[in-house]
């Protein structure tokens, strides 16, 4: 017999225990850290009153973890399903669960139609085939690149016309937030912010540090910020780029890339083993090429598979 109950903050190292052990199986080494899992369950916007279920087996272990969740006032929610090897009976009735509270987040925002999206690893077989009979297709591809640093290296000279600037004041915060926007509002799976929720929730995030945002202006006017932070520091010892946006008016002018290397260089210079950061394969800019060109390499494959409800 088993039983359902609501996730809290004390369960974290329940559920990090039971994602590891999905990990093993799947990738051969665990791909999360405690940390993750505690900054996902305070999420701002994530209810784990409503949008999370913990399953039990009989003696009381974890078996189960499935949440849901909205990311803005868009039609898109974010599912995730995970369950212990062995224990696969329970898969179906949590993919019920998150599909009826990705409806349930759709009404209260007003939407006729919801769209839902799960990550899974190329390499889970298994997941994927419980996706497609859930009835979830094709949706985009991201690659997990990283590149090894061999201590310290020079940052790169900045163009003619550009200067830099860190995130630890308001002003700079919020243009970066302008640039982020704009610079993404064509990618696969963005939802519009505003600003104050894009600030809450990288501020609630343990790897969070706003040093490590770089706003580049070009002829004082913000065009491009590159935004790393310390998501792979604890695992892996690299630094995480979690953002890189150029404005549309002033792409092709090598800012990309040099932003690109001005935080291998801040990440390097810190004693990272290596940079790490996430592109989606059909990206509308060629991103994953100016990444590979510059020396990065892939790690690992994550396909994104979407449903309409």
């Amino acid at each position: 017999m088993t039983s359902l109950s609501r996730p809290r903050a004390a369960d974290a190292a329940a559920i990090h225990e039971l994602v590891a052990a999905c990990d093993l199986a799947v990738l051969g080494r665990v791909d999360t850290t405690l940390d993750d899992i505690a900054d996902e369950l305070a999420e701002p916007g994530f209810d784990p009153g409503r949008d999370g279920w913990l399953a039990h087996d009989a003696g009381g272990r974890l078996v189960g973890w499935a949440s849901a969740y909205a990311p803005g006032d868009d039609d898109l929610v974010q599912i995730d399903v995970y369950v212990r090897p062995g224990a696969e009976s329970r898969a179906d009735e949590l993919w019920g669960l998150v599909l009826g509270r990705a409806r349930e987040l759709g009404a209260e925002r007003g939407r006729d139609r919801v769209t839902v999206d799960v990550g899974v690893h190329r390499v889970d077989e298994a997941k994927r085939a419980l996706a497609h009979r859930h009835g979830f297709g094709p949706g985009t591809t991201y690659h997990r690149l990283r590149i090894d640093h061999d201590g310290p290296a020079a940052p790169p000279a900045p163009p003619p016309g550009i200067t830099l600037h860190t995130g630890e004041g308001d002003e700079v915060r919020r243009q970066a937030h302008q640039v982020h926007q704009a610079g993404f509002a064509d990618h696969f799976g963005f939802v519009p912010v505003c600003y104050d929720d894009w600030y809450e929730r990288r501020q609630a995030r343990s790897t969070t540090d706003w040093s490590r945002l770089t706003l580049a202006r070009i002829d004082g006017r913000p065009a491009g910020v590159v935004i790393g932070n310390d998501q792979f520091v604890a695992d892996e010892g690299c630094g995480y780029v979690a953002t890189l946006a150029v404005l549309p008016e002033f792409r092709g002018r090598g800012l990309g890339r040099f932003l690109l290397l001005h935080a291998f260089a801040a990440d390097a210079d810190r004693g990272r083993q290596g940079t790490i950061l996430h592109v989606d394969s059909h990206n509308t800019t060629p991103a994953l090429d100016l990444y590979l060109s510059a020396g990065m390499r892939t790690i690992m494959v994550i396909d994104v598979l979407r449903r309409r409800l």
